[in-house]
């Protein structure tokens, strides 16, 4: 793996925390992001969406469209994919039809969105707010994207899922949607925080990930720094490694305590560099 060019950055790690968010879009600072990662060699990003302020946002604009494809291209910079918060802050899988009815809309708007500007992954979070609770919500999930397969797959869209459940739970979740259009996202933090053992999570569903956040978590516990906790990074890239893997690899760290935002990044990619040696 061309490190470079694989290894992206989750858009608002080069920022001042918004409300003291770990994570939200970075309304005063995304353009200056662009130079920023740059400067660190970075080339890859991946885009955050909110649901407040949605359509506000540069990505659902023209004029944000025109913005975001001339800093692409100043600073190198590609954006392959998008996470979707906005989905786990507004679930259309949880609410009522009429009330889902506005929300699938959104999600619609958000796919057209992506398409034009490049977009090729649209992470779905099923944790937190989003989580699946029952069959009902399962289904609602299910039925929707698959009515719409063939619109996302025209769109060269993949719709890719990441969720708190079980290896198993997981596997038998995923395959129910056809791997053409529809992926996991592998969130390596996440994961050891639930206790959960790479080896069986990559023998149930290695081959439908797409995607994967980085970032370091201890067992139960909040985000830490890369090597704090209790994720066994050596042992995920070997088995990415071993699946051949090719998709993007998203840090999505720990937050600077100093405000040296830039500075944690630099420091993390060369932790990186050294766990990915021969992916």
């Amino acid at each position: 793996m061309e490190l470079t060019k694989k290894i992206g950055f989750m858009q608002g790690r080069l920022s001042p925390l918004v409300e003291g968010k770990i994570q939200a879009f970075p309304w005063d600072t995304w353009r200056e992001e662009f130079a920023v990662a740059q400067t660190l060699g970075l080339k890859v990003m991946e885009w955050t969406l909110d649901q407040d302020r949605l359509h506000q946002n540069p990505l659902m604009t023209s004029d944000g469209h025109i913005e975001i494809r001339r800093l692409c291209q100043t600073h190198s910079i590609c954006i392959p994919s998008l996470t979707g918060d906005c989905f786990m802050q507004a679930p259309f899988w949880k609410v009522s039809e009429h009330e889902a009815a506005t929300r699938k809309e959104d999600f619609i708007a958000i796919a057209r969105a992506c398409s034009r500007i490049g977009i090729d992954n649209i992470v779905v979070p099923l944790v937190d707010g989003g989580r699946l609770e029952n069959e009902q919500q399962e289904a609602a999930l299910l039925a929707f994207m698959l009515a719409h397969r063939e619109m996302f797959k025209k769109m060269g869209l993949r719709i890719v899922f990441e969720s708190d459940f079980g290896p198993i739970e997981l596997a038998r979740f995923i395959s129910r949607l056809p791997e053409d259009t529809f992926g996991v996202n592998y969130d390596i933090g996440n994961s050891a925080a639930l206790g959960y053992k790479p080896s069986e999570e990559f023998e149930c569903y290695g081959e439908r990930i797409v995607n994967v956040h980085l970032k370091d978590r201890s067992l139960g516990g909040p985000s830490v720094p890369l090597g704090a906790g209790d994720a066994d990074f050596s042992a995920v890239f070997r088995l990415l490694s071993e699946l051949a893997y090719s998709g993007y690899i998203i840090m999505q760290t720990a937050r600077a305590t100093d405000d040296n935002h830039a500075g944690a990044l630099s420091k993390y990619i060369a932790q990186i560099d050294t766990w990915a040696e021969g992916l």
